[in-house]
């Protein structure tokens, strides 16, 4: 294609405004796979990493990184002859498609060696995110600057107005990828299936660019031969699908059931979401609480409540556990649990023995449930919901806590746990410290072999009007786990040393308390 040539391509265009939406098209749809890609690939890394504030910040300055990146590259692109533009065009297009389908097969590869190379989680996060959606950010940045040259070259004296147009293609697109991919194609598609798309769109595009805007006979068959290729690779990533991490994909989770029968010893799966367990049930025998917190929990309030019949209102179902056990063992409970997500509740139902037909199930974040529920007292609140290995921020604050007591029924009692590192309790601190501007009473509760290993525990936590002053718990049934209470001096040196925030829906560094960053 000589100049001449491409000089009747710009007359063309200029003439022909079918060049002009099919630019349009080309910014729009890029931007939109770009965003698409951003929001997977936070749901990609986390079986790997979790879902946690640091996640999304490494995911969001890669991508950002590789746009810039990108737009430099662009730039130079843009002021190349226009020959030279199309086909650099055509070529960043069908690398953003392979270099997509790349970080499909390259995250399980590349998950182990990074993550134990950089044992820092930042560090770590950051690198695998790199690793894997840096380029093809960078390929998605290229377009942008070269369609927006090649649109103004055919349209003098309407610079501001293509400009103006191309721009607002970009932030439309963008808008409508993340909405696209976070309300349709991650919980209709699952992440792998969502890239093989993405890839299509991509070569689609690069097929597109060399056949409409190059008009050569050898653009049409290098696009057909790179377009097969991808096309190729798509199909031979569909396995991916198959041998996915996840047992299914929903809007929130990674949700995997993992048999774990054969370490019990009779019929047994443990739930995770994203890379944290959520609840181990074992199949004939649903009083058996293998997880240390959940028996805890179980003692408090057989201790509290004896056989009475108890309203329990529990903020996240997982597995289901505990409701479960108390039903087995024919405890008159009224239960609701809120759920955010319908796909737990609908796993824990085909996968963990739970029937939840004598339960009410709400479907919504777990304040918002519980803030509804104007009329209602419960005699047990449990707060059992974490994004990532941290309870969310809207559920460890001062106010939260304050809407917990006035639902709480007289001698209620509010349960949650909490992870930290036991060498540093920072997290602990300051739970306790903002539980003690709420309830009068205030204990910690830990298994002794759990805190004796160091490292991340769960602690306990209880408030209420009054609380027994038990120092320890020990637990009736096969494993014969003994529960410690952390003295209210032990918690007042804790809190004299950390002097913790009060936490507030302010502010909250859930976070940073709990040791992501050390």
């Amino acid at each position: 294609m000589d100049e001449r040539s491409t000089e009747g391509a710009g007359r063309a265009a200029a003439a022909f405004p079918l060049m002009r939406l099919f630019q349009v098209a080309i910014v729009f749809l890029v931007s939109a796979a770009g965003l698409v890609v951003e929001i997977v690939a936070g749901r990609m890394l986390a079986p790997y990493v979790g879902m946690s504030l640091y996640t999304w910040t490494a995911v969001i300055a890669v991508v950002l990184a590789g746009f810039s990146i990108g737009h430099w590259i662009g730039g130079r692109l843009a002021d190349t002859p226009e020959t030279t533009a199309w086909r650099g065009l055509a070529v960043s297009l069908f690398l953003a498609a392979l270099t997509t389908l790349a970080a499909i097969w390259l995250i399980g590869p590349l998950s182990e060696p990074i993550l134990t190379t950089f044992p820092h989680p930042v560090a770590g996060i950051t690198l695998f995110a790199t690793a894997l959606f840096l380029l093809p950010s960078l390929f998605v940045g290229i377009p942008a600057p070269v369609v927006a040259r090649l649109a103004i070259s055919t349209g003098r004296g309407r610079e501001g107005r293509i400009l103006g147009t191309l721009y607002a293609a970009g932030a439309v697109g963008a808008i409508f990828g993340t909405l696209a991919a976070g309300y349709l194609f991650i919980s209709w598609l699952g992440t792998t299936w969502t890239l093989i798309v993405v890839a299509l769109v991509y070569a689609g595009l690069g097929v597109a660019v060399s056949v409409v805007a190059m008009n050569a006979a050898a653009g049409r068959i290098g696009a057909a031969t790179i377009g097969l290729l991808v096309l190729i690779l798509a199909v031979l990533a569909t396995p991916r699908a198959a041998i996915s991490p996840c047992t299914q994909e929903s809007r929130y989770y990674c949700l995997r059931s993992v048999d774990m029968s054969g370490d019990i010893g009779m019929p047994a799966r443990a739930m995770i979401l994203d890379h944290l367990g959520h609840g181990i049930n074992v199949g004939p025998a649903p009083r058996l609480l293998l997880v240390p917190y959940t028996s805890i929990m179980n003692a408090l309030v057989e201790t509290r409540f004896g056989d009475r019949p108890i309203a329990a209102f529990f903020l996240g179902g997982g597995a289901y556990t505990l409701p479960r056990a108390w039903a087995a063992a024919g405890r008159p409970a009224e239960i609701t649990v809120a759920e955010i997500d319908p796909a737990v509740t609908r796993l824990a139902e085909r996968d963990f023995w739970v029937d939840t037909k004598d339960m009410r199930i709400m479907h919504e974040d777990g304040r918002m449930a519980l803030n509804r529920l104007r009329g209602e007292r419960f005699d047990v609140v449990i707060g059992d919901a974490f994004t990532d290995i941290a309870v969310p921020q809207h559920l460890i604050t001062q106010e939260f806590l304050a809407l917990v007591k006035r639902r709480l029924a007289p001698g209620g009692i509010y349960l949650m746990n909490l992870v930290d590192r036991a060498d540093r309790r920072d997290a602990l601190a300051a739970m306790v410290a903002t539980m003690r501007t709420v309830f009068p009473a205030v204990q910690v509760w830990v298994e002794t072999e759990d805190i004796a290993a160091g490292g991340r525990t769960t602690f306990v936590l209880a408030g209420a009007e009054t609380l027994d002053n038990d120092e320890g718990l020990s637990e009736t049934g096969p494993l014969k786990r003994m529960f410690l209470r952390m003295t209210v001096s032990e918690l007042d040196r804790l809190i004299a040393a950390k002097n913790p925030p009060t936490l507030t829906d302010d502010y909250a560094p859930i976070d940073r308390l709990i040791a992501v960053i050390d």
